[in-house]
């Protein structure tokens, strides 16, 4: 970061004193990031980012009073420029599709490093989604019904062939350089593919179109 630049404003949301005092802990070690509150449930979360409206806000998926997705969806209709980081104990855990469906840019289990964290932060503040593209398929596949095929149709009517190969891509775990490669054409069109996908399915990151994949029938568990 240089001197000319803002640092990331972050609100730590989890009921355990000791969790977000240990985030942002982890935080003050960076200079690129500033924590600018601290909430113990899902309503303070809320209530406190429409106050400091920061960049980023790290929730816990589950918390008294209003649980964590539907504090993420409070703040993706409220605060849509804010980016909403899940956290889970867990990796598997059906909570955490609630919260990417809602609006979460990411999502990450509380046993990681100090590291990926920050990372993660930087990550979803540039607008990209910050969770592993196999770790999201398995939890997609694990959690999300898939409608009656008929229902499919209506979700995709729009993309174009190569669009869809590489949305069913997306939703198998690949990341966009393996897209690449299996479709021998080079990133940077895949990325703009990707693009294309999100503005026709109407989903604000790839989460949310690898679960509109399986919603849709696109693909099912365990293809």
């Amino acid at each position: 970061m240089t001197a000319s630049e803002e640092p990331l404003t972050v609100l730590i949301a989890d009921d355990q004193p000791l969790v977000r005092r240990g985030i942002a802990l982890i935080f003050h070690a960076d200079p690129g990031v500033r924590v600018v509150g601290e909430a113990g449930d899902g309503r303070e979360a809320v209530d406190l980012a429409l106050e400091v409206r920061p960049d980023v806000v790290l929730m816990d998926i589950r918390m008294p009073r209003l649980d964590g997705v539907e504090a993420t969806a409070a703040l993706a209709t409220a605060l849509p420029e804010c980016r909403v980081l899940a956290l889970s104990t867990f990796d598997m855990d059906e909570y955490v599709v609630g919260a990417l469906r809602a609006g979460a840019a990411g999502f990450l289990p509380k046993d990681v490093s100090p590291e990926e964290l920050v990372a993660a932060v930087h990550t979803v503040s540039r607008g990209e989604a910050a969770v592993a593209p196999r770790l999201l398929t398995r939890l997609i596949s694990a959690y999300v019904t898939t409608p009656a095929p008929r229902a499919a149709q209506r979700v995709r009517p729009d993309l174009t062939s190569r669009e869809t190969d590489v949305w069913t891509l997306m939703a198998r775990g690949y990341d966009n350089t393996e897209i690449a490669e299996a479709l021998r054409i080079s990133p940077s069109t895949v990325k703009n593919h990707v693009t294309a996908v999100f503005a026709k399915l109407g989903a604000r990151d790839r989460a949310q179109a690898v679960i509109a994949a399986y919603e849709s029938g696109l693909i099912t568990a365990g293809q």
